[in-house]
């Protein structure tokens, strides 16, 4: 960031923007894997929590994701009509949305594994670095949540 002059609204002054185009970037870098098993990188990371947890309610999906569930609805819905998931009503409280992985999501897995470290062979920094960016961008996260 300029030290002298400071103009806050200068682009390369805005922490926000490197974040943001980083953030696009790698994930244009997961696109051409993921297009190989017909997930956008949301679906993927949708998947990714249902991998951790088979059975899980939207909301903890949402909250897990950091997305709301007008974006959230969507990939789940699509993610059924992929036969990956299934969707049910909680049956203690209706007004819960239960997710549920299928065979095929589950056999969905073993196709995806190598995909963080494809990713991660395409991105110039260290492991020393991915790790300190790793901590920060979860620290900075955190403190925003």
């Amino acid at each position: 960031m300029d030290g002298g002059n400071f103009d806050p609204l200068k682009l390369e002054n805005q922490l926000c923007f490197p974040l943001y185009a980083c953030a696009r970037e790698v994930v244009k870098r997961y696109k051409p894997f993921l297009d190989a098993i017909d997930l956008t990188y949301t679906q993927y990371v949708t998947m990714m929590v249902l991998w951790e947890k088979p059975k899980v309610t939207s909301k903890e999906i949402g909250e897990k994701l950091h997305l709301d569930s007008g974006t959230l609805t969507p990939v789940i819905k699509k993610l059924a009509e992929k036969g990956l998931v299934t969707r049910s009503r909680d049956a203690v409280d209706e007004r819960n949305l239960m997710v549920e992985l299928t065979d095929e999501g589950r056999a969905l897995r073993d196709r995806a594994e190598g995909i963080p470290a494809r990713v991660g062979a395409c991105i110039p920094l260290t492991p020393d670095d991915a790790a300190r960016l790793y901590e920060i961008l979860y620290k900075l996260l955190n403190g925003l949540v």
